[in-house]
């Protein structure tokens, strides 16, 4: 046991870096996964849970390829599992020294099984929209909390100080709630939609063709906002680099992404662009979390004078 303590990093190296990375890339790869599921009418290709069948935990060759992609799915949140724990072991030693790593950690452990039992409700629910967009919307959180560790290993504690000035930082704040109205617009409106995931499974009853433009709106806000603080980043010099590579980005993301949007509205939902739009919307929150964390990364001191949009110089908490 004094072995394996010895073992345990003491600072944040490269063991803690690729665990921090792989529980970012497993929450949105398994949002993908999760969309592969509801796409193809899978979501009952386990018919039960926590079991596949009521004799089996593995899906069986007479359930076909339907219950094939459904395991898949829960198969992969094992993976995440051992991903957490390797997480968590790996900031036991420093938790002292970094305690937001550890909260954060445990933060993403504790979500994992919490997403399990969701996602056994939404089966013994025969799929209600309203839990299968619950478990959409914890996915997104526990990404935007993986996000926040991936720039904490990267960067170090939290800063004292801002690198941009007062409105910038309210920019910032819009973007993401407006961001949050947007991805919850979309799960209402997926809910209503053809894409089920069985064809027994029931929709939310609300007006499909409303909630689309309900959908839209707030994202061409979000499109405004990321346009708006990237041309200050790069013409106005606001910022730090990390802050201007993480907000252009995010404008590059969300440029892809609306355009996916009215492929997909204009083409009759074809599940592909659909499986794309959900798992872009993830990695646009991953975006914009680094790019609002990244604003209190200190702009260099000599540079400070160039322009009144600058914050102060940062130090480190």
């Amino acid at each position: 046991m004094k072995t394996l303590w010895n073992w345990l990093p003491s600072v944040v190296d490269r063991r803690v870096r690729i665990a921090a990375w792989a529980s970012l890339v497993s929450q949105i790869l398994i949002i993908g996964t999760g969309g592969a599921v509801r796409l193809t009418g899978s979501g009952l290709g386990c018919p039960t849970w926590p079991r596949c069948t009521e004799d089996s935990f593995v899906s069986t060759p007479e359930m076909g390829f339907h219950g094939l992609i459904e395991f898949g799915n829960r198969l992969l949140t094992f993976v995440l599992i051992i991903i957490a724990i390797a997480m968590f072991v790996f900031v036991l030693k420093i938790r002292k020294e970094r305690p937001e790593l550890f909260r954060m950690a445990l933060g993403l452990g504790l979500g994992i099984p919490g997403q399990a039992v969701i996602g056994g409700v939404t089966v013994l629910t025969n799929l209600n929209p309203y839990v299968v967009g619950l478990h959409y919307l914890l996915s997104a959180v526990l990404v935007g909390v993986a996000a926040v560790l991936v720039y904490r290993v990267r960067r170090g504690p939290k800063r004292t100080g801002w690198g941009v000035v007062p409105p910038v930082r309210a920019m910032g704040g819009a973007l993401i709630g407006v961001l949050g109205i947007s991805v919850a617009m979309g799960i209402l409106t997926t809910g209503s939609g053809p894409h089920a995931g069985d064809a027994g499974a029931a929709r939310n009853g609300l007006d499909s063709w409303l909630l689309q433009h309900f959908h839209a709106w707030p994202s061409y806000i979000v499109l405004g906002l990321v346009v708006t603080l990237t041309a200050l980043a790069w013409f106005a010099g606001v910022g730090s680099p990390g802050y201007r590579r993480a907000i252009t980005g995010s404008l590059g993301v969300t440029g892809v992404q609306i355009l996916v949007g009215l492929f997909q509205a204009n083409y009759g939902l074809p599940v592909l662009a659909v499986g794309i739009h959900m798992v872009l919307a993830a990695v646009l929150v991953a975006f914009v979390v680094t790019a609002l964390l990244a604003q209190r990364e200190p702009v260099r001191e000599e540079a400070m004078g160039q322009s009144p949009l600058r914050g102060t110089v940062a130090s480190s908490s």
